[in-house]
């Protein structure tokens, strides 16, 4: 595993979640990794796949932006801690556009190929779990 170019992919890949762009997406993830969502019942596969969470974030929030605060590497993983902002202008997950601004601070970890390709991407729920445990959310 070479952690610097896990790392050099993690930019690439801010970027990519930002332009939504199809061709970068298919660069770095792996066209057989899944990922597990809530707004899916069933897997994502691939650039595509992924790339439909960001669709779906931009359908509520179409200024939706991720930023790398920090970013942290060994072996295959790498643990990114992102700032996410976007205003609430479109219906998201049946609640009307707000107008509201956010700014929220969000973990994930992801585990990369012998390719250097993601393969999972699995993010801390943090205050959210505890909140949906007790039916808050």
């Amino acid at each position: 595993m070479n952690i610097e170019q896990n790392k050099n992919s993690m930019k690439k890949f801010e970027v990519m979640i930002n332009t939504a762009d199809l061709n970068l997406a298919n660069q770095l993830i792996s066209a057989n990794a899944k990922f597990t969502t809530p707004v899916s019942p069933e897997p994502l596969v691939g650039g595509e796949g992924y790339l439909s969470v960001v669709h779906f974030m931009r359908s509520g929030f179409s200024n939706v932006q991720w930023k790398i605060e920090d970013m942290v590497a060994e072996r295959n993983i790498v643990a990114v801690n992102w700032t996410c902002t976007g205003t609430h202008d479109g219906e998201f997950l049946g609640i009307k556009p707000t107008g509201k601004s956010f700014s929220a601070r969000i973990m994930n970890f992801y585990y990369f190929n012998e390719e250097g390709k993601i393969i999972n991407d699995i993010a801390a729920e943090g205050m959210i779990a505890i909140l949906k445990a007790i039916g808050a959310c």
